[in-house]
This record gives structure tokens, C-alpha cells and sequence, in this order.
């Protein structure tokens, strides 16, 4: 019998496209996110002046989106893309994981948009177990005990098992 607060589910996924000082490609990334996800993409914005690149705060920079509810069917669709494949060193120490995927056209259910042509973005997931709401919480936030945390190896795992992915 196995602990049920050991069970490890994905808690939500984090689709970026980063523009650069680029509107139009901004413009592009928005569109792309939008048809993605049901959720409206927010901007993200710069924080630091960087001259040499042309970049001062609160220039927008790029775009994401957080998907909660329907997170492992679109993960799913978006692993196809990777042809279900990941690589050891997209997973954190905290059991995370991300990757890119180069060319939109890839993805399951989209095709070729001659407005936006070819641009990428960024997927990062989230795995939480029951119980971690403690160190998000107002009263007495605490710590995750080290024995409750994600691993990397159950994170692999996890991701072999309940999503049929191959970890190089």
C-alpha cells in the first residue's frame, strides 16, 4: 500500500515566448499563446537596464501563460512535439522540468499560420505532491521537509510512468 500523500501530479505548466524589444514578435508570441491555452497571456517586462541591448524596465519582453486545469492534456500534446523524449538535464533538483520546443507546426492540433511564421516557446512544469500548500499559505508558512520533497529521480520516474516519456 502505497502513502498517499507521496503521490507526486503536476501542479501547472508555464508557457513563455521571450520577443526581446521586438513588438511585433511580441505581437506574434501573444497570438501563438492564445491559441494555446484558454487563459489570456500576460506580458512579462523587463527589470534591469541593460544599454547594450537596448532594454530599460518596464519594457515588455515577452509573454506567458499559466495552465492549471487541463495541464496534463496539453502536456501530453506537447510532449508529442518532443516526439516524447526528454533529456536528463531538463529536470531540476526539485523535480521540475522544462524544455523548448523549436517550431509551433510541431504541436498536435496547430497548423502553420502564415501570420506568424515560425517562432518557438518555452514549457516549463511544476510537480507538487499533496501537502506543499504549507509553504504557500498567509498563517505560519513553513518549510517542505526533505523527505516530502520531489526528487529528481521521481520526477523522471513520474514523468516515465504516468506520461509514457523516454528520459536520455
Amino acid at each position: 500500500m502505497t502513502n498517499v500523500m507521496k503521490t507526486i501530479r503536476i501542479e501547472k505548466i508555464t508557457l513563455n515566448i521571450g520577443a526581446g524589444k521586438n513588438e511585433d514578435a511580441l505581437k506574434k508570441g501573444i497570438k501563438l499563446l492564445q491559441k494555446l491555452s484558454t487563459k489570456a497571456p500576460i506580458k512579462t517586462l523587463a527589470k534591469k537596464r541593460i544599454p547594450t541591448w537596448g532594454l530599460r524596465p518596464g519594457l515588455a519582453i515577452g509573454a506567458k501563460v499559466t495552465i492549471r486545469e487541463g495541464a496534463e492534456a496539453l502536456l501530453k500534446r506537447l510532449l508529442v512535439a518532443k516526439e516524447n523524449t526528454l533529456k536528463i538535464k531538463n529536470f531540476d533538483l526539485k523535480g521540475n522540468f522544462s524544455f523548448g520546443i523549436p517550431e509551433y507546426i510541431d504541436i498536435e492540433g496547430l497548423e502553420y499560420d502564415p501570420e506568424l511564421k515560425i517562432i518557438g516557446l518555452e514549457v516549463a512544469v511544476t510537480l507538487t505532491r499533496p501537502g506543499y500548500r504549507v509553504k504557500r499559505r498567509k498563517l505560519q508558512p513553513s518549510a517542505i521537509g526533505k523527505s516530502h520533497s520531489i526528487t529528481k529521480e521521481e520526477a523522471i520516474a513520474f514523468v516515465q510512468e504516468k506520461l509514457g516519456v523516454t528520459v536520455e
